[in-house]
């Protein structure tokens, strides 16, 4: 790993000697460093990250994605008088390429963003509320970017009405032989159909607006600063495209107010925490909020039901097809996820009118 390392290192111009790798554990799909090197008595530090190409299946498009968003929310950040070092920095060849492919993979080198830190949960209200803040204030610094600007690089990603009609395909083939052990999950995915698939109806109508969105708003996609508590930037820009405020807004929602990880086996931990709902909203939407339509604003808390339902429908997806997606650490992981998500799911539809009470409380639009 080491010698591996060190021929990066010097592809992407950087300096010193490495003294330390270790592997980052968060995140289901790359695999991804931290490496110290040493450059004349000083230590830094990168991220060194392998893509996984049977996921990304268009990496370079990715990389184009990532270069001409982050070079836009610098000027943006400079114009506004801020340092540009809260927008990531990913390290160039002397090709002038942020990526390298070679036989062993796809990859890419960025900047180790001092005295910051990451949670993989969080019941801390301010934090929570800066990370709504990160978020909104992301959207807002591209709000004037054109979304058409960007590739669509996983095609259909947060398609829901499209990822359900192949779930439902997946399942009249069962490939894998595992469709009868999940009849119970699969009729609860029946269920959730219809409004699952009323943002993709709003899209059809054209009455919701395709913005650049972040599409993967976990708060471990949130650089927080070590003393202060505040959230620094955002992070892992790879699904950057052009989908809907709502996909955003709701994703973050579905992950940061389950009182449960992810992949809770026991269904009665997992709630909907409604302080955390409203921590993350009056953050968000304190920066967001003028950027976007009435309409816009109406479908936040749809927006966290149907990012739910549709983790839902991938995890069991995956899991009836043989777990090729997701990374895995057991047999039935991805079942575990998917009855994690369902229970989260009613959850919230037996919570949407408080929902979105409190939208409607912290935007001031009525609806």
């Amino acid at each position: 790993m080491k010698e591996k390392f060190t021929e990066l290192a010097e592809i992407f111009g950087l300096p010193g000697e490495i003294t330390a790798i270790d592997l980052i554990s968060n995140g289901n799909i790359n695999t991804t460093y931290d490496v110290h090197m040493v450059h004349e008595g000083k230590v830094y530090r990168y991220v060194f990250q392998k893509l996984n190409i049977f996921v990304f299946k268009s990496p370079k498009r990715i990389m184009k994605n990532i270069e001409k968003i982050t070079a836009h929310i610098a000027d943006k950040l400079e114009a506004a008088g801020k340092s540009r070092d809260c927008v990531m920095h990913f390290a160039h060849t002397a090709e002038g390429k942020n990526y390298y492919m070679d036989e062993q993979g796809f990859w890419r080198i960025s900047e180790y963003v001092p005295g910051s830190v990451t949670y993989n949960s969080c019941e801390d209200l301010d934090k929570l509320r800066s990370a709504g803040q990160a978020f909104g204030e992301f959207q807002t610094m591209l709000a004037d970017f054109d979304a058409t600007a960007l590739y669509e690089t996983i095609p259909n990603f947060h398609n829901t009405r499209s990822r359900i009609a192949v779930f439902f395909r997946h399942v009249n083939e069962d490939p894998c032989g595992r469709v009868e052990e999940v009849r119970e999950e699969i009729e609860k995915i029946r269920a959730f159909k219809d409004m699952a698939i009323r943002l993709n109806e709003w899209i059809d109508s054209q009455e919701l607006p395709l913005r650049v969105t972040h599409n993967d708003t976990k708060i471990n996609n949130v650089l927080f600063d070590a003393e202060t508590g505040e959230a620094k930037t955002v992070i892992d820009l790879d699904t950057v495209m052009p989908g809907l405020v709502a996909h955003d807004f709701g994703d973050a929602i579905r992950y940061a107010a389950n009182t449960a990880a992810e992949d809770e086996k026991d269904l009665s931990l997992v709630h909907l925490d409604m302080d955390r709902f409203r921590a993350f909203t009056e953050g968000f939407l304190s920066e967001v909020k003028s950027a976007l339509t009435p309409l816009e604003v109406q479908t936040l808390a749809l927006g966290a039901f149907t990012m739910t339902a549709e983790l839902a429908v991938r995890f069991l997806d995956d899991y009836i097809t043989g777990d090729a997606y997701f990374k895995t650490l057991y047999r039935g992981h991805n079942l575990v996820r998917t009855r994690c998500q369902i229970r989260l799911a009613e959850e919230m539809l037996s919570h949407m009118d408080e929902m979105n009470g409190i939208v409607s409380d912290v935007s001031g639009i009525a609806f």
